[in-house]
């Protein structure tokens, strides 16, 4: 196969694999009233699925970026599948809590695997024309999968049981590992060498890295966002809004998604392009998305008007999606293929505990200053994070990029 045609092929084939992890992550929040009843779950072990899977997943994230880089991207992303599968379906047959949470943890390990070695894996293939427009494509899948895992895992769960949306899963996991493996078994080649240091001279050398640093904090700031989002946005318009359950649900998951969506087609196309005017186009456009996204979330936040909270919604989805898919892009453009694995796992194990730390907050201060100023506070962290990628200067990658494609 033309390594041009491999390259949109692999974009093609992991998407899959994104949907199937962030189904499998969504739907747990959508059957938590028949676990609840099923294992006589107490609410502190029902947040405590989610708050092991996160911890787990930040935490393992640079490590497992890192054996992507040291070991393989392709090797890193099949492993992941099989635990994913086998996990997934283990998370069916849970008998009680404490298997349960374990499953959650296992789980954590196999989707930390993932992410980094995928985005990066989608770089290694891809250029500085179709990179950021790529990385956005296979990310449209991790929005499909949160909105199906939201709405489907809940019709799922009350048609069939909670049980058997897990079980379905992990065995179509084990399905699609036998068809990845056939088809990745030819690629060209286009992986860099493998990482000659360990993890902690790798993670030295991503921090000494003009802009890494930055680069991270902004993450940090999108982070604040997304988690104060998926924690509290439901809750949150259930209250002020007076709509059901099932309307707060798909309110608070729809509309930004598909946003989201049309954001990665604007921001991919618009960075692929500005990028070749000025080095410095996907920080532009890293900094238009957040600078557009942090108005209509605060107005998200401040709103009595339901059709405009909808409209804001997707507007700052939009600007969320601009911003997600040039992540991976940008950090091609100071690191060295070898150490963009690692590089991302610190983006998302500094995401995981701010973010985490910031949800728990609003919950603290939900009372005292109500869930609107917790908004409206992520949007002001956004806002300044725009204004860090305007005045933000990068360092260049050492070695030049392995790839199968001109530029």
């Amino acid at each position: 196969m033309k390594p041009e045609r491999f390259a949109w092929l692999l974009v093609a084939l992991l998407w899959v694999v994104g949907v199937l992890n962030y189904l499998d992550r969504q739907i747990i929040f959508s059957v938590f009233p028949l676990l609840a009843a099923d294992l006589q779950l107490t609410n502190i072990q029902l947040g405590l699925l989610s708050t092991v899977f996160l911890w787990v997943y930040g935490v393992l994230s640079p490590v497992a970026g890192y054996w992507a880089d040291r070991f393989g991207r392709a090797r890193v992303i099949l492993i992941s599948l099989v635990v994913w599968s086998l996990v997934t379906y283990a998370t069916g047959h849970a008998r009680n809590f404490t298997e349960l949470i374990w499953a959650r943890a296992l789980m954590g390990i196999s989707e930390a695997c993932y992410i980094p070695a995928a985005l990066a894996m989608i770089a290694d293939y891809h250029g500085d024309r179709s990179r950021a427009f790529a990385t956005g494509v296979h990310n449209s899948g991790i929005y499909l999968g949160i909105v199906l895992g939201g709405v489907g895992g809940g019709w799922m769960g009350q048609q069939f049981g909670w049980r058997f949306a897990f079980t379905v899963l992990g065995i179509a996991g084990v399905v699609y590992f036998v068809l990845l493996v056939g088809l990745l078994k030819g690629a060209p080649a286009a992986e860099p060498p493998p990482a000659r240091s360990n993890l902690v001279h790798s993670m030295r050398e991503l921090l000494r890295l003009q802009g890494f640093l930055s680069l991270t904090v902004v993450f940090c700031g999108m982070s604040i966002a997304n988690w104060i989002g998926y924690t509290w946005l439901p809750l949150y318009l259930y209250e002020k809004f007076n709509v059901s359950l099932a309307v707060a649900g798909f309110t608070g998951t729809f509309y930004i998604q598909m946003g989201s969506v049309a954001g990665i087609v604007i921001g991919g196309r618009l960075s692929d392009r500005w990028v070749a005017k000025t080095e410095r186009g996907r920080l532009f456009t890293q900094a238009l998305g957040l600078g557009m996204a942090a108005p209509f979330l605060f107005l998200s936040g401040y709103t009595s008007l339901f059709p405009l909270l909808i409209v804001a919604l997707a507007a700052f989805g939009i600007g969320r999606g601009m911003y997600e898919a040039n992540c991976m892009p940008v950090l091609c453009q100071i690191a060295r293929s070898n150490l963009r694995s690692t590089g991302y796992g610190i983006f998302n194990l500094a995401g995981c505990i701010v973010g985490g730390i910031m949800a728990a907050a609003a919950g603290a201060l939900k009372n005292r200053f109500g869930l609107s100023a917790m908004f409206q506070f992520a949007a002001a962290c956004m806002f300044f994070a725009a204004v860090a990628l305007l005045n933000l200067r990068l360092s260049h990658a050492a070695v030049p990029r392995t790839r199968p494609q001109e530029d």
